[in-house]
């Protein structure tokens, strides 16, 4: 079940200028890239949508459950750019503290941090102390924490920041292959050349507003043909950002 932003204004204290005005959004089904210049809201959309900040007006919700339900947030996980390792836990801990925390009991944290550090291919780096792994590794904790409850809606805050593109190429594929099973992916990142066209779903946020949302051969369509293919992603996001660009899709 989709979770759906509904005519939601958002800002920081009262007196502050909305970043989010009157936004109505829908998730779609599998893997969604969120695109859009630093301040156009991408992180706040993905807090709203995670139940961590509450809108000032409008609702977020799936189904019946509004984000402010303890069972909309048990379906979904969001994920921070930034994972923390605690001291002197392993990646199993760490993952089962995480379970812990979002309210199962020991031993079934126990048995499904297992179970979610194989999901993301960690499975021989279980018993490693989250210390010694690299950047990579640790952002695949920090997808396997977020599953580790069963989320059905996995949130991710530009998780790619800061790796090489070694790194980049293999998150990539891990979030493309959980994307097609069971859980819904929304992923914000600056990293439109690459990622666009293995999106299943393309989503441009500008100032607070969705200036464009659909397939990605939808996106790709603005950007001319004779465009190379390696620019395409690009020239297409250029297009959506400034509407005196903008060309019907072909």
């Amino acid at each position: 079940m989709p979770i759906r932003l509904e005519s939601c204004t958002f800002g920081y204290g009262r007196t502050n200028r909305p970043i989010l005005n009157d936004l109505t959004y829908t998730l779609p089904d599998g893997f969604t890239v969120l695109l859009g210049p630093n301040g156009a809201g991408k992180s706040t959309l993905l807090k709203l949508a995670s139940g961590l900040h509450q809108p000032r007006t409008g609702s977020v919700r799936m189904g019946d459950l509004t984000s402010r339900d303890s069972a909309y947030l048990k379906q979904v996980a969001w994920m921070p750019q930034t994972i923390t390792p605690m001291t002197g836990l392993t990646a199993r801990e760490q993952v089962a503290y995480t379970g812990w925390l979002k309210g199962m009991g020991k031993s079934a944290a126990w048995d499904a941090a297992l179970t979610a550090l194989s999901r993301v291919d960690m499975t021989e780096r279980a018993d490693v102390k989250t210390k010694q792994l690299s950047g990579g590794q640790l952002r695949r904790v920090g997808v396997a924490s977020a599953l580790v409850h069963g989320a059905g809606v996995l949130l991710l805050d530009e998780p790619t920041a800061g790796m090489d593109p070694t790194q980049r190429r293999v998150f990539r594929d891990l979030i493309v292959s959980l994307a097609t099973v069971e859980v819904s992916v929304l992923m914000s990142t600056h990293d439109i050349a690459d990622l666009a066209e293995e999106a299943h779903q393309v989503t441009v946020l500008q100032k607070g507003t969705i200036a464009f949302t659909g397939p990605t051969r939808e996106f790709l369509a603005h950007a001319p043909h004779d465009i190379p293919q390696a620019r395409r992603a690009e020239t297409a996001y250029a297009a959506v950002s400034d509407p005196a660009t903008l060309q019907e899709p072909r």
